[in-house]
């Protein structure tokens, strides 16, 4: 049976902030019920021990997160979380000592990416005050991103913005470096025991208005990973935040048919032979990065 190593289990809709790099979804608002997600779980669980509760939507703003990883660790389920920061005061006694928590995935990018964000200092000193307390005594990941860099370079004011948290971080951690000089864009730099920060080129999230091109390349999508939006429907990847590529719903099939439908086996079809079959595939610049 096909194992994804990556699967996205979207717990709300809804965001707290508006970013410039992130479209708004044009879903309808909702969060997850604890029994809906444990559903879910049960449908999923041949094909995957880690799910990541994020497509689209802040999954802090879920009010009952500490169940869902109750419900997640009874399952059998390894968790990661993507989320912006901002409510990690709030929700931090439902996150902290949780056993199925694996990873937590700052966007640091997301404080500037907003328009009228306040306070950058106390912001980062909140996550890092969260780290500090939720990494003692336990095995959990965190991953700081900052994923804003530009193909073009950085301009000065975007250089200075990063280097304010970078600064913050490196005070943090005592480091004898400055990160900036030794990331690389795409992959991890460690600054302390399973403590990592991470930079990265900003990507556009697919778009049907996007400009189409020639369809050929190649994606992982259904293959290693694979989603489904709080509203229950399926989609390939993780960059299908609207659910373009319906698949089918969980709430009216099971997902061992959705995948094996006509739909999902023509886009794995059109990926084996470096084709894109489905219109948003061939307007996603992601696809790119995996060659032609």
């Amino acid at each position: 049976m096909k194992k994804f190593k990556k699967f996205y289990l979207e717990i709300t809709s809804i965001c707290n902030l508006a970013c410039s790099f992130c479209p708004p979804t044009i879903r309808e608002k909702q969060f997850i019920s604890v029994e809906d997600f444990a559903k879910r779980l049960d449908q999923i669980k041949p094909y995957t021990d880690y799910i990541n509760l994020h497509v689209k939507g802040e999954p802090l703003l879920h009010p009952k997160i500490d169940q869902l990883l109750d419900v997640s660790y009874q399952k059998g389920f390894q968790v990661n979380i993507t989320t912006n920061g901002t409510l990690i005061n709030k929700r931090k006694h439902q996150l902290i000592d949780k056993p199925a928590l694996r990873q937590i995935n700052f966007s640091l990018h997301s404080f500037d990416g907003h328009e009228g964000s306040v306070d950058k200092e106390g912001y980062v000193k909140n996550i890092l005050a969260f780290v500090r307390e939720a990494t003692v005594g336990s095995n959990l990941i965190v991953s700081f991103r900052l994923w804003n860099l530009s193909e073009d370079n950085l301009t000065n004011e975007q250089k200075q913005r990063n280097r304010e948290i970078l600064a913050m971080i490196e005070s943090e951690y005592n480091l004898p470096f400055k990160i900036a000089e030794r990331v690389t864009p795409g992959s991890g730099l460690k600054v302390a025991e399973r403590i990592y920060i991470n930079q990265d080129y900003q990507f556009q999230w697919p778009s049907l208005q996007e400009e189409e091109d020639d369809g050929k390349g190649f994606c992982y999508g259904l293959r290693t990973q694979a989603g489904i939006l709080s509203n229950g429907t399926v989609v390939p990847c993780c960059l299908d935040g609207e659910g373009v590529i319906n698949l089918g719903n969980i709430n009216q099939s099971s997902f061992s048919d959705i995948i094996e439908g006509d739909r999902a086996r023509n886009l794995v079809d059109g990926f084996s032979q470096r084709v894109a079959v489905e219109e948003l595939c061939r307007k996603c610049g992601y696809r790119k990065r995996f060659g032609t």
